[in-house]
């Protein structure tokens, strides 16, 4: 069965050259969910959708598919360009690649689509950029049935307190613990305020992304997320060239 789609909002999450002067597409779409496209042409110098076939483009598609590989046959602008730079730009591909991980193909995800679009949007004023991947992150397991405990001790059933300590387990939630040096382990007051989406101490702002950093990693079943390598590099690049100018400094 022949399926056409016309005028489709859509985001490109990834793209990877594909023959001569063609392109695979990986698409995050309003009502038909993550799917994969073929752009033929896509690379010529002369192809007229060079410049649109970008990521954090919000995008209206158009394609025809007989299975799972669909072919292209039109894609304009759908909205105002969205310009990242900076953390706020390994972001958003972090974000596109949590999205290929652990998204399913051909399985609509409106709501999902539509947090994508406000957090990418978000991200282009390059403020709080920690804090509104985390809200992302946060929503997203949310969404896809995976949402943090963040209510409860999952072995007694109380509420969590401020003053006590929690192991956090992936596939449980916080227990209590006398040993507050564990890797996995948070205050009562950080997960209070991480239930609550309070960035505002940077205390908890580490806390979440550690939290969400395993929680996230457990769902991945052991698949690296090459953006976040990439982060992660910048990073020790950028401490071992602070301290050698330390060392040069008299």
């Amino acid at each position: 069965m022949i399926r056409r789609v016309q005028n489709e909002p859509a985001w490109l999450l990834h793209h990877r050259p594909y023959q001569d002067a063609s392109r695979i597409l990986e698409i995050l779409s309003r009502d038909h969910g993550r799917l994969s496209l073929v752009a033929r042409g896509s690379r010529s110098g002369k192809s007229r959708l060079k410049g649109v076939l970008r990521p954090f483009l919000p995008l209206q598609v158009s394609w025809v598919s007989r299975g799972d590989l669909g072919t292209l046959t039109g894609a304009e602008l759908g909205g105002a360009p969205i310009s990242l730079s900076g953390d706020a730009l390994l972001s958003g591909y972090y974000a596109n690649e949590l999205l290929l991980h652990l998204l399913h193909r051909h399985d609509p995800q409106p709501d999902i689509f539509r947090v994508y679009g406000s957090t990418i949007a978000s991200l282009s004023g390059g403020r709080d950029v920690a804090a509104k991947l985390r809200g992302f992150e946060m929503e997203l397991l949310r969404l896809l049935g995976y949402a943090l405990n963040l209510d409860h001790d999952t072995d007694t059933e109380v509420p969590l307190s401020s003053a006590a300590f929690y192991v956090y387990r992936p596939e449980q939630g916080p227990a209590a613990v006398s040993d507050p040096s564990g890797p996995m382990t948070f205050s009562g007051s950080d997960l209070m305020a991480i239930r609550n989406r309070d960035f505002s101490r940077p205390e908890t702002l580490r806390s979440a992304g550690r939290l969400l950093r395993d929680v996230i990693a457990f769902h991945l079943g052991g698949r690296e997320l090459k953006s976040r390598k990439v982060f992660l590099d910048m990073q020790r690049g950028s401490a071992t060239s602070t301290k050698m100018n330390h060392k040069d400094e008299p």
